[in-house]
């Protein structure tokens, strides 16, 4: 009899864990702003193989972006631990003698847990309340929807304007 009554509470183990997975949840269940490159003078959406992006003060100071991938998005990744978040934007140009230049972001904003639903509880939601940034080549930097919360909805929430000189592009006539 004892096996027959361990088959029957492994059986039930078996049902209830398999009941409570995660169908009814999306796979994305992180916050995690996604930033679009755009050009100032255009207004476009623009790519670019010259940034490199990374954290600063960030664990390792992680690079999230290594210069020589021809990008239009990057994931800027906020910490719940903290109240902002601080990226370096270096751009690292094809000549050789071309200085240096970089640009610095900070985020500040609100973080704060949203409970989605039973099957995937809760996930931690971010209101930007403010950016701070120089203006070496970035221009500006506008948060897109108009309440600045960033959920796992995988979609543009920054968009990081910069100069560009579509002038110098353009065929003479």
């Amino acid at each position: 009899m004892r096996l027959g009554a361990l088959a029957i509470v492994a059986l039930l183990v078996a049902v209830f864990v398999t009941g409570c997975g995660s169908e009814g949840c999306s796979d994305n269940r992180s916050s995690i702003p996604l930033a679009g490159f755009y050009s100032m003078s255009t207004g476009e959406k623009i790519s670019t193989n010259m940034l490199q992006i990374g954290g600063v003060g960030a664990p390792n100071d992680s690079l999230l972006l290594k210069a020589g991938r021809n990008v239009s998005e990057v994931f800027l990744p906020f910490r719940h631990y903290e109240p902002s978040a601080k990226f370096q934007i270096t751009y690292k140009f094809d000549a050789e003698e071309a200085p240096e230049v970089i640009d610095i972001v900070e985020f500040t904003y609100d973080a704060y847990p949203y409970f989605v639903s039973n099957d995937c509880g809760a996930m931690l939601r971010y209101r930007i309340t403010g950016v701070n940034h120089t203006e070496n080549i970035l221009d500006s930097v506008a948060v897109v929807p108009l309440d600045s919360v960033v959920t796992n909805v995988e979609q543009e929430y920054i968009r990081l304007y910069f100069r560009t000189d579509e002038a110098a592009e353009e065929p003479a006539k």
